[in-house]
């Protein structure tokens, strides 16, 4: 049964649920951060990988650098989502138990870790590069938006998150100094739009007449609506890829027409993503699928190597 919902201005801090030890204050502040939430982040290497610069030692390390300041402040983002989300997140039978919501780190705490973490991420970020600082402040400007208004737009909201990832890759390609496809830019944004919808599916299934009680916004959205939506969004993707893989600017850059060969790939991907959204009622977590999804993990793993042998073909191969 849904916990209800006590406004902050009576008890600022719900009770944890009983039987279960609180956790202290540090460990609380790391898992609001949701460290199991950075492989997100890996969609910095994008610039590297296909920039050609994988093999270079500099390249790397600024890649490293900018996947651990994107790390630094998503944790900020999630934050101050979990703060301006602790009422309706109280009402979630997993999501209660986050820190915030569950009373174990206090709203003045995060919000101060916030301020100070995210103030050392865009200092590290302007060091690394200025622009990369621009791309970063920007990310923390829009998904800020979102915590605070985007966030109950019906499809913005979707987008938002869409473009968060968009902006990740940008600062992976302007880390190490490269260009990036716009190509590769249209697949990541309909790649990331097919995960947030999924998500959204997953929440107004699971929480069915109490999803308006977590979030507003599941009540402007319905199962039909957001499978047509998935529908169209993993059509556009595996297509965006195949003219990627396939354009004749693609295979001059790489000086091959092999890019193609891995577009199975992301094809059993996605199919085999909406096989445990569906099935096993998947998708509430992206990031626990993909690490606990043997089949979904070793198709990822095979696309980087596949791409990495094609792309640059060490040892004179392909």
């Amino acid at each position: 049964m849904a916990r209800s919902v006590i406004p902050d201005a009576v008890v600022p801090d719900a009770p944890r649920t009983r039987g279960v030890p609180a956790r202290s204050t540090p460990l609380a502040l790391l898992l609001s951060l949701r460290p199991e939430q950075w492989t997100k982040n890996v969609i910095v290497f994008a610039g590297l990988l296909f920039g050609r610069q994988l093999f270079h030692p500099d390249a790397v390390l600024s890649a490293l650098a900018a996947f651990a300041i994107f790390c630094a402040l998503s944790g900020v983002v999630y934050l101050v989502n979990d703060v301006a989300d602790r009422d309706g997140d109280r009402n979630h039978p997993l999501k209660s138990q986050r820190p915030i919501a569950a009373g174990e780190l206090g709203v003045p705490a995060a919000l101060g870790a916030a301020a100070a973490i995210g103030l050392a991420g865009v200092a590290a970020s302007y060091a690394l590069r200025p622009l990369f600082a621009v791309v970063a402040l920007s990310y923390i400007l829009l998904l800020g938006a979102y915590s605070k208004w985007l966030k109950h737009v019906v499809i913005v909201d979707v987008l938002t998150i869409a473009m968060g990832f968009v902006l990740r890759a940008v600062a992976g390609a302007v880390a190490v100094g490269v260009p990036i496809s716009d190509w590769l830019l249209v697949c990541t944004i309909l790649l990331a739009l097919f995960i947030a919808l999924s998500k959204r599916r997953h929440e107004l299934v699971l929480l069915a007449h109490n999803a308006t009680g977590h979030r507003r916004i599941l009540g402007e959205y319905s199962p039909y609506l957001l499978d047509q939506m998935i529908g169209v969004v993993t059509a556009s993707t595996l297509i965006a890829y195949t003219f990627y893989t396939i354009s004749p600017e693609t295979q001059e850059k790489f000086g091959t027409p092999l890019l193609g060969l891995t577009v199975p790939f992301p094809l059993y991907g996605i199919f085999r993503y909406l096989y445990l959204v569906h099935k096993r009622e998947g998708g509430g977590s992206p990031t626990s699928m993909l690490l606990n999804d043997r089949p979904l993990l070793a198709c990822v793993a095979l696309w980087v190597v596949a791409v990495v042998l094609i792309v640059y073909r060490p040892f004179g191969i392909l």
